[in-house]
């Protein structure tokens, strides 16, 4: 096979991604025109680590991409938020033992995802053009005749220090910025022309070569004690920063592991008053959220706000009716006209009837004519990504029984219909259903789904809950205490316990858990706040006590509570 880096145009350059050698790829000998031609690639900046710093542009191409080739860093949480499902990823920047790529492979690689047609993303880490090797691969992209696109990103060198509190040049203090990549140069300077009173320099690379830059830079004159920043895993939250002089970053670095940036210079100065990333209140806790996926998504996004990592182990899952003719007979009556309301008090309701509905081919105007209540915002959302816009949802408690107090009672002179839908699991309560008979409706109470306990979790998962790994776990519901416990165990004793209200917390005393957190309003973003201000009050109280803020996870090994 022709070699894609220094192919003249139109060379034959071998099988697409996944292809067995020599296969004829679904064309005829004679392709035309259009078969032979080649793809897209575009060459996008990755950012340093953060999936949010990833630009409009570069998430559009994601979104589009056939194939994505990956340098070094894993972008497993970014191909997850933004590439479509089923994309072909390829290693663009190692091998498959873990090597690095030559320019020649790399080049090779990119090109051979296009030659058939295929739209790439080359995904490179920190901005496309600095530090990479773009220019090998895009000359050799021309030469198989592939378009390219080249997309800048959030450079490595401005956004580590801006999420360690370092701007690099503040006005008025610095005369110049030097970024310097750490790969042996000879004799030649690093940072050739640069004043050690007034400079700035950020160094890149591998952690032993940014040992050796910075050996170097004091044999350049730059002072032994001048103010320097490691940071590991920048824009990450497994960031971690530390000043020292630059005489100690040798020392520091023998053990780090990559990704590593320095910074070296008086800006470093402005840590203590500009660090932001790192003092959010859940900064680096590992939260545990005993939910589905599907139901964790604004759970997640509030918690990552915060700085925490949350990790979702699903504890129900959820199965078709027993008896589905029930749930047959409750569709018909919402087309004939048979309820005045429906009321949904989950998520998991709502895409129940949905479902349904779709298979018999109708949708959201099924609803034409009907009043909806939903029993939260997030019952709420769900209704509205159907189309269908809730005509109550309680402003108060979002329960059942926050629903209940709002609903407003039968009227036989306003009310033409007087029997309501509620599409619930099979372990509903009561609660509402009894509620809205004493008010004078008529209650269809249909199960639309069934709850099952799900399978344990992967063994790894079990021992951090139980060892204590977790830094908290988030409970929204009674059922998912019991299960959580029934399919993994308790969790440890120094974990907090965050319940999102008291029917919750109670069950979770029950099983033997001490509560640390309950919000006033039982929602999942008050659940959030209300562990985000506990973990800022844990810090507050170690700072004031002279001590380092660490995680509860980190405190299992010195101090273990007993359990109530």
């Amino acid at each position: 096979m022709t070699d894609p880096a220094t192919a003249p145009p139109g060379a034959p350059l071998g099988d697409p991604p996944g292809a067995p050698s020599g296969a004829p790829v679904g064309r005829s000998a004679d392709p035309g025109p259009a078969a032979r031609r080649a793809g897209v690639v575009s060459f996008v900046g990755g950012g340093p680590g953060d999936p949010g710093l990833l630009t409009v542009r570069a998430v559009k191409l994601l979104s589009e991409a056939d194939v994505v080739v990956v340098d070094v860093l894993d972008r497993d949480e970014l191909l997850a938020r933004y590439a479509r499902p089923g994309v072909t990823v390829l290693p663009g920047g190692r091998d498959n033992g873990g090597g690095p790529l030559g320019r020649a492979e790399r080049a090779r690689v990119v090109v051979t995802a296009a030659a058939h047609g295929s739209r790439v993303v080359r995904i490179v880490d920190g901005d496309s053009t600095t530090f990479s090797t773009i220019v090998d691969e895009v000359a050799a992209c021309r030469r198989a005749g592939i378009d390219i696109e080249i997309v800048p990103g959030v450079p490595v060198s401005t956004a580590v220090p801006a999420y360690a509190g370092v701007p690099i040049a503040p006005g008025g203090a610095t005369s110049a910025v030097h970024t310097v990549w750490a790969h042996e140069r000879g004799e030649a300077a690093l940072t050739p022309g640069a004043d050690p009173l007034t400079d700035t320099v950020v160094v890149l690379g591998d952690p032993h070569e940014i040992a050796a830059a910075a050996v170097r830079l004091v044999g350049e004159g730059w002072s032994a004690d001048c103010p320097s920043l490691i940071v590991s895993n920048g824009t990450t939250l497994a960031q971690k920063s530390k000043v020292m002089t630059l005489e100690q970053v040798p020392t520091a670095l023998s053990s780090a592991e990559p990704p590593v940036t320095l910074v070296v210079g008086s800006p470093v100065a402005h840590r203590d008053s500009l660090a932001w990333f790192e003092t959010r209140p859940l900064f680096g806790w590992r939260v545990l959220l005993p939910r589905t996926k599907e139901q964790s998504t604004q759970l997640v996004d509030r918690l990552s706000e915060y700085g925490a990592r949350a990790e979702i182990v699903p504890t129900i899952s959820i199965d078709e009716p027993r008896t589905p003719a029930h749930m047959d007979r409750a569709v018909r009556g919402l087309v004939t006209g048979r309820y005045e309301w429906v009321g949904f008090t989950s998520v998991n309701a709502v895409r129940a009837v949905r479902e349904r509905l779709e298979a018999l081919g109708l949708d959201a105007r099924a609803f034409s004519g009907l009043k909806v209540g939903a029993v939260g915002g997030v019952t709420a959302d769900a209704l509205r990504d159907w189309g269908i816009e809730p005509d109550l949802v309680p402003a108060g408690e979002h329960s059942a029984r926050g629903l209940l107090a709002e609903w407003p009672a039968y009227d036989e002179q306003l009310d033409p219909i007087n029997r309501i839908l509620l599409p619930r699991a099979d372990i509903a309560t009561d609660t509402l259903a009894a509620g809205l008979q004493e008010l004078g409706w008529e209650v269809d109470d249909v199960t639309a789904y069934r709850t099952v306990r799900a399978a344990p979790p992967p063994a790894p998962v079990r021992e951090a809950i139980k060892t204590g790994a977790f830094d908290a776990v988030v409970f929204t519901s009674s059922s998912t205490v019991r299960n959580l416990i029934g399919i993994a165990g308790k969790p440890h004793a120094t974990t907090v316990i965050a319940c999102i209200g008291p029917a919750t917390a109670r069950t979770a005393e029950e099983h033997g858990l001490r509560v640390d957190v309950v919000p006033d309003q039982p929602s999942g973003a008050a659940l959030v706040d209300a562990l985000a201000d506990h973990g800022a009050e844990l810090r507050r109280v170690a700072l004031e006590a002279g001590e380092e803020a660490v995680r509860p996870s980190q405190r299992r090994a010195a101090a273990r509570r007993r359990v109530r």
